[in-house]
């Protein structure tokens, strides 16, 4: 979504940080750039005003200090800026105390996507440790209570709907015996799902009105579709001062739409972005942070969520394993297979790449690659026998036809794979030794990137792949004799692959686009 507003925005700070000095009409130029993009971008006109006048004043004062380069503090004052109108620092949820369940509340227009929030939130309160509790008080759109129904089926989690909806029932009679009923059955979360609005509707904000009152809500959470642009403003006031909220969830943050609801919401309304939905499936839903946030704009990445997905995906003993393995240089394509099933479950691979810093150079690449090809390539790895997935030099020409026919693919999809195989052996086995890939920070706790092992990690692979005879202490003596054990693998050459590489393998990001082809 802010894929155009980043491009514009990191262009004219590149431009700034090649000068060695700073004027006044430089800051100015930058500073105009940005209120175009984010003009452009359909960021309210108050907050455009606001955050430029915020970044003029800190940025004159940049210019007369001498304590970093000027050009880099202009970037940490744009950097600092966009957080503050993201909504600073991230808010927890407002939990009751005692024995009551917390009610939550969502509201919203229709169409913003509240049915399907309601599971995704059920679903993410779950797996935090709570037990929540979905009511079905959307009476009036028609199949609404039987989609939710099926949404909560789908997360896991319970449902209230005594009444069929299409119509029928009282909402806010729904709403009340739901948190009673969830009282009386230990249900720590309840999450009102309420009907949705065309436009400001007095009659449908009088019965949300209702509901709240007749729930007492801890949270009211406002659901706003990220894709509406300027309009954004004029429904968020109508719904803080027609029924008041708490907080808001951006909905269809993965879409194309310019981003201007997600940086205009909070310098509107004043109220924090708590949650964001990023995609149709009930897993793609993340806590908001305006940190995060503001450094995939600036294209400085989001390594933190990165390494949460990772956490909630990799086990410490998976971790130590494939940390042995790569640094042993023992990884197969058993191995390459399990990793691109893990990497799957963490969630797009648009979407992870992206969360990478300085990935925006790279982004045609990115959007041009298929999520399918994941597919095509697992297939054509379970169409290899287990002795071809230890040793894929042993892969002649009919064994790779034999493949192809298999896996309902070309002999050249089969040679694509195995030589993204080999660079991607390469590039793991770099970075578990510690190599990492040059302009990447280290990531520790998320496997494969970035030399990303914690220390107990690579402590308890040192460990276990140190016994292994031969392998010197020294490092100028393992050295030598990872090159004598490449050369004589050389002379013993003849598999599918040719010539093999010797010593240390070079890496860098463009092995990363180029894995993506």
């Amino acid at each position: 979504m802010f894929n155009s507003l980043s491009d514009r925005i990191t262009g004219s700070l590149r431009n700034l940080r090649k000068r060695g000095r700073l004027s006044e009409q430089d800051v100015e130029a930058v500073i105009s750039d940005i209120r175009r993009a984010l003009l452009d971008a359909d960021v309210a006109l108050p907050v455009v005003r606001m955050f430029t006048a915020a970044v003029r004043e800190k940025a004159v004062g940049a210019m007369a200090s001498q304590a970093l380069n000027p050009a880099q503090q202009v970037v940490k004052i744009v950097n600092e800026e966009l957080i503050s109108v993201l909504g600073g620092q991230t808010r927890e949820l407002n939990w009751a105390t005692g024995n009551a369940p917390t009610v939550i509340m969502l509201a919203g227009l229709q169409g913003a996507g509240k049915t399907t929030l309601a599971g995704k939130l059920g679903r993410w309160l779950r797996e935090s440790g709570k037990r929540p509790l979905l009511v079905a008080s959307d009476l009036q759109r028609p199949n609404a209570v039987q989609q939710l129904s099926v949404v909560a089926e789908q997360a896991g989690v319970a449902v209230w709907a005594p009444q069929p909806g299409n119509g029928i029932g009282d909402p806010v009679q729904v709403a009340r015996t739901g948190v009673a009923h969830a009282r009386e059955n230990g249900f720590d979360v309840v999450v009102v799902d309420t009907a949705g609005r065309l436009g400001i509707d007095e009659e449908m904000m009088e019965q949300a009105r209702q509901i709240r009152d007749a729930v007492v809500p801890d949270e009211i959470l406002f659901v706003l579709d990220a894709m509406v642009g300027q309009d954004a403003v004029n429904t968020s006031l109508a719904f803080r001062d027609g029924v008041g909220f708490t907080g808001v969830v951006l909905s269809k943050l993965d879409g194309d739409a310019r981003g201007g609801a997600a940086l205009s919401v909070r310098g509107v309304t004043g109220q924090p972005v708590l949650f964001a939905s990023t995609g149709e499936k009930l897993d793609a839903f993340e806590r908001f942070h305006a940190d995060r946030m503001a450094s995939r704009i600036l294209d400085m990445g989001d390594i933190l969520t990165l390494i949460e997905q990772a956490e909630r995906t990799w086990n410490e003993e998976e971790a130590v394993d494939l940390a042995t393995k790569m640094a042993g240089g023992t990884f197969t394509l058993e191995d390459f297979l399990a990793q691109l099933n893990q990497m799957r479950k963490m969630g797009s691979m648009k979407k992870l790449m992206g969360m990478l810093p300085g990935m925006g150079q790279f982004r045609d690449a990115i959007e041009s690659f298929d999520e399918r090809e994941i597919d095509r390539q697992e297939a054509i790895v379970l169409s290899m026998t287990k002795k071809e997935r230890e040793n894929p030099k042993i892969l002649n020409g009919s064994r790779r036809q034999r493949i192809a026919k298999g896996s309902g693919t070309t002999v050249q999809e089969v040679n694509s794979l195995m030589e993204r195989f080999e660079q991607a052996k390469k590039m793991m086995t770099s970075m578990a030794r510690g190599g990492g890939v040059p302009g990447m920070p280290q990531m520790p706790g998320l496997p494969g990137v970035g030399g990303g092992f914690t220390k107990k990690q690579n402590k308890k692979a040192k460990k276990k792949n140190g016994s292994k005879k031969g392998r010197s202490g020294n490092p100028a003596k393992r050295r030598q004799q990872e090159l004598q054990a490449a050369q004589k693998k050389e002379q013993q050459k003849g598999g599918a692959f040719g010539a093999t590489d010797t010593g240390q393998p070079e890496v860098d990001i463009d092995s990363l686009a180029k894995f993506l082809r």
